[in-house]
């Protein structure tokens, strides 16, 4: 597999079950596993794999708060600047149901084995020039 493959993966993964945002949750999420397969993934990775799974139709971009009952009203066309770091945290991210399809079509990405332990097998092929 190879890196932007795998970026890509771990931010599906990270916004798969709710709605998560870049500075609050995402890239925490993603670097912790970089970390531990022995990667640097910065925040401005983060923001690109967000905007080609958005543009890939994976993944969309909502304005939340605290008053908005349903959360897919405050759906975004495309991805939202990202240049600054939240603090306000309104811009979320959701996998749509074709970024779940291909996240089920393929599990064996996963670097971990059952203990948490980095797999002997896996590891990230050079990106092709």
């Amino acid at each position: 597999m190879i890196r932007n493959e795998f970026v890509k993966r771990l931010v599906l993964n990270s916004i798969g079950d709710d709605f998560e945002n870049v500075d609050q949750v995402i890239l925490n999420h993603v670097a912790r596993i970089g970390i531990k397969c022995g990667l640097t993934i910065e925040r401005s990775e983060v923001v690109n794999t967000l905007a080609g799974l958005i543009e890939d139709g994976l993944a969309k971009a909502y304005l939340l708060s605290g008053s908005v009952k349903d959360p897919f009203s405050g759906e975004l066309q495309g991805m939202p600047p990202m240049d600054a770091i939240e603090e306000d945290f309104k811009t979320y991210f959701y996998i749509t149901k074709k970024g779940t399809d291909f996240c089920r079509a393929d599990d064996t990405w996963w670097p971990f084995d059952e203990e948490e332990n980095l797999r002997e097998d896996w590891q990230l092929t050079p990106s092709p020039s």
